[in-house]
């Protein structure tokens, strides 16, 4: 697997991988735990970035913002945003609702090619927009089925949302 490695050397059950915890939480990929890329201070400063411009704008957007939240996008996959966005008050504990935004913050190892899989599995699900932010570029991008658009602004429809990247980029 690319960039990513398997966290355990055996495949495990949809159950395993719910009763397991995991430091830093894992996605899970067909019966595979995958680790994910995380713990710098570009992505976590970039991150909490994300969640604070988020947070501060919960009530009036009517969103609520969670960062690294279990959502299940398929019967055997399991992926864990940076950042997840929802309308109103979520129900689930595992999100098997898709959010209204998932966001992806590169870290160093990451590859803008790398996240294609991870975001397909997103936007298949049904989440409606997805972003992926490279801190070291300073540079956001909206991906859609279609590809990849690089944007200046994390926007949305319903509700209207924009979040110019230069609030986030400091």
């Amino acid at each position: 697997m690319p960039s990513q490695f398997m966290a355990t050397g055996h495949l495990i059950s949809v159950r395993e991988y719910l009763s397991t915890v995991y430091r830093p939480d894992c996605d899970y990929v067909d019966g595979v735990v995958v680790e994910r890329n995380l713990g710098e201070y570009d992505h976590a400063r970039l991150q909490m970035s994300v969640l604070a411009y988020f947070y501060a704008r919960e009530k009036q957007w009517g969103v609520i913002v969670v960062p690294e939240q279990r959502v299940q996008v398929s019967p055997t996959r399991f992926r864990i945003p940076d950042v997840c966005v929802v309308k109103g008050e979520p129900t689930e504990q595992i999100f098997r609702t898709p959010p209204l935004i998932c966001i992806e913050v590169l870290s160093p190892d990451d590859r803008l090619a790398q996240m294609h899989e991870r975001v397909q599995d997103y936007l298949k699900f049904g989440v409606p927009y997805v972003f992926i932010l490279d801190p070291a570029q300073r540079k956001a991008w909206r991906s859609t089925l279609d590809g990849l658009q690089e944007v200046t602004a994390l926007r949305t429809a319903d509700p209207e949302i924009v979040v110019p990247l230069a609030e986030l980029f400091r």
